[in-house]
């Protein structure tokens, strides 16, 4: 799902004489929003009620001062999903809608119906699992690429305390404690990624990455299939001495130069395409890691 789709119904929700511009702006993220909101929440319904919550919430704020109203826009989605999971937690609650789309409750059911489908329902009874601070951290930082700093002020706590929440969740996700089946075919996903790097073969890139793909590294930041398949095709070198193997228990590659740890991949999977990819190159974040034969 890309982050500036919007919809034509979407206006409808918008305070009449509302300053246009502000409006439209907003519209330019809302799908971003709801995707965040969703692997938040796993409800359709639910998700359009946080995305509602944080349009409300630009309008009685001052973002004069904002440089990045993306980036203000998904903390405040992320404050308001974080409520709600703590709120559905006191009571005990499932949203009735959890693991499919609420056809009527969003302005684009088709598209609503195309965001569970992505995230997969393995991703989402997986998150479900997590605790809401866990979750936040991982769905933020992981999939979205929030920095640690921001995540840990929507947390009330430190940026590492956040990071830690984030490892825990990203290793429930990994699959540290993973059916050897799902290695198996993560293996598969992975062995395919690395043969289509090596070829440079765009399409066979793009066949394994999920749509919203998020590939993250001390370079910066790259969103969507086609970019990161693009960034993958420029680096078939790199491909071609990688190898994979576990890291911290799930499938990864690695690569080695003059007989030294350069690099390292991880990867996050939904519905059998990779979702994210983390790069790692920098000496002290690589001798954290644990690294076995796959």
């Amino acid at each position: 799902m890309n982050e500036h789709d919007t919809h034509p119904d979407q206006h409808r929700d918008h305070p009449h004489g509302h300053d246009d511009v502000l409006a439209e702006r907003f519209e330019a993220y809302r799908g971003h929003l709801r995707a965040v909101a969703y692997r938040m929440l796993g409800s359709a319904a639910e998700a359009e009620d946080a995305v509602q919550e944080a349009w409300f919430r630009l309008n009685r704020s001052d973002t004069s001062a904002v440089d990045n109203l993306g980036g203000w826009l998904t903390t405040v989605v992320g404050r308001v999903c974080l409520d709600m999971l703590r709120s559905r937690r006191t009571r005990g609650e499932q949203p009735l809608d959890t693991w499919q789309p609420a056809v009527s409750a969003g302005p684009d059911p088709a598209q609503d119906a195309l965001l569970a489908d992505s995230v997969g329902t393995a991703l989402l009874v997986v998150l479900d699992q997590l605790t809401p601070a866990e979750r936040l951290a991982f769905v933020l930082h992981d999939l979205f690429g929030v920095p640690f700093e921001e995540v840990g002020g929507i947390l009330g706590r430190t940026p590492a305390a956040a990071r830690q929440l984030a490892s825990r969740g990203r290793r429930r996700v990994r699959g540290a404690d993973a059916p050897e089946t799902d290695l198996v075919r993560q293996r598969a996903v992975v062995d395919a990624f690395l043969a289509a790097a090596r070829d440079g073969d765009f399409d066979g890139l793009l066949a394994v990455l999920d749509p919203d793909v998020l590939a993250r590294g001390e370079a910066g930041t790259t969103i969507g299939a086609r970019g990161v398949a693009s960034g993958a095709k420029n680096f078939a070198h790199l491909a071609a001495t990688s190898r994979p193997v576990l890291v911290d228990g799930a499938t990864g590659l690695v690569r080695y130069a003059e007989g030294r740890l350069e690099r390292v991949l991880t990867f996050t999977f939904v519905a059998d395409r990779i979702a994210t990819i983390d790069i790692v190159t920098d000496p002290a974040r690589l001798a954290e890691l644990s690294i076995e034969p796959a």
